[in-house]
């Protein structure tokens, strides 16, 4: 195919080659030649004439080449997105019939399970995602430039109700993907249907080019309907440190082989024994341990609420409140510290382990309109606890 559309590059050249010498002929014709030349042997074009044909072939070529290249990229990069697409609805459909397609908890699972049926040399976890992917990516109509770096959750991609990783992915053919998978119940199959074809199991953006530029969308980057946006618009209950943080919030609990399926993906060492685990309901929310504050991060926040440096406790002069209430209001901390947790306050989860007990569990910042307490450690379950994610 495409070389059938060189073949119709070329043909188009020599008609504008045709078209050229009858200018061509034209336009000498302005420059009649002195008495007697042009007149039997010897004849020849006189400098003038040559400088401004040559004039003509340079105008001329700098109008039509860059047009027909770009044609032929652009033909190039819509046939490798069409065979791509293809092939990964063909893979789809093989994964419903088998009964593979729908009912998986993460995208990790989803990626290993399409590579059985479409041929994939390397697949890149969550934090890792520039070894499959290019750093920067034009955006959108205005080509807004994007770092690829910050791309880490279905969230990026405008999937906010998904909670799943987005794992890079490069296939035998050369194209490049990042992948989140659909694990709600907008994701069907039914191994009975031809109908089914996985289009809403799954938000891919792909390189037709692997790591080529010009990495722009509707070039040589497309995507899927699900990929309804590139880039988190990052919202910061509270910014501390260089970081940004959400506002608490109380995590659903993952069920023990819910956890013990996620568990490596998201940096979990061991799972509670029960399935009522919030500590990896919360790792989850977060996107992976690593999106869950430390105790010195959380003292840092401290230090904002209380207006003053606090060490592992802090109390307030008295037992009065010292934090800032307008600022605790705004970030959500004080629904939270005023609520029905009592004297305990808002307890959140860090990720700096407290305990060696095989559920391992984790130190909890404490803070109440009266003070601070980073001493405490709990395991993983209580549903009371509260968390925030590094939004960044």
């Amino acid at each position: 195919m495409l070389k059938n559309e060189a073949m119709t590059g070329f043909k188009t050249l020599e008609v504008g080659r045709n078209a050229l010498l009858a200018r061509l002929s034209d336009v000498l014709g302005l420059f009649p030649r002195p008495m007697g030349e042009g007149k039997g042997e010897g004849a020849a074009f006189t400098l003038a004439e040559v400088l401004i044909t040559l004039a003509i072939i340079g105008v001329v070529a700098a109008m039509t080449i860059p047009t027909l290249v770009a044609n032929y990229q652009t033909r190039a990069w819509n046939t490798s997105a069409t065979v791509f697409e293809r092939k990964l609805e063909e893979a789809l459909k093989v994964m419903n019939t088998q009964s593979t397609l729908a009912g998986h908890t993460s995208t990790e699972n989803f990626v290993e399970e399409l590579s059985k049926h479409l041929k994939i040399t390397k697949t890149c976890a969550n934090d890792k995602l520039q070894d499959c992917f290019s750093d920067t990516v034009f955006w959108g109509s205005d080509a807004e430039e994007i770092d690829m770096s910050k791309i880490k959750t279905a969230k990026d991609f405008g999937q906010n109700d998904w909670n799943t990783n987005i794992i890079g992915a490069q296939f035998a053919n050369g194209v490049t993907a990042l992948i989140a998978y659909n694990p709600t119940e907008s994701c069907k199959q039914d191994p009975y249907s031809n109908q089914i074809t996985g289009s809403e199991c799954l938000a891919i953006l792909y390189d037709t080019t692997g790591y080529k530029t010009p990495n722009t969308s509707m070039k040589d980057i497309r995507n899927n309907h699900l990929v309804e946006k590139l880039g988190s618009e990052t919202t910061c209950a509270i910014e501390v440190g260089g970081n940004c943080y959400t506002a608490p919030f109380t995590p659903a609990a993952l069920t023990m082989a819910e956890c013990a399926e996620l568990k490596d993906s998201l940096g979990i060492t061991n799972c509670y024994f029960s399935d009522e685990d919030y500590w990896g309901g919360a790792v989850k929310a977060c996107g992976g341990v690593q999106n869950i504050p430390t105790v010195a991060q959380m003292k840092e926040i401290a230090n904002i609420l209380y207006g003053t440096t606090v060490s592992d406790k802090y109390d307030c002069p008295d037992g009065n409140t010292c934090w800032d209430t307008e600022l605790a209001a705004s970030s959500g901390f004080a629904s939270i510290g005023l609520s029905s947790l009592g004297s305990e306050g808002a307890m959140l989860w860090t990720r700096d382990s407290y305990s060696t007990d095989e559920w391992t569990g984790y130190t909890i910042g404490g803070f109440l309109p009266q003070g601070f307490d980073a001493t405490q450690g709990y395991p993983n379950y209580g549903y009371f606890f509260a968390a925030i994610c590094i939004n960044n």
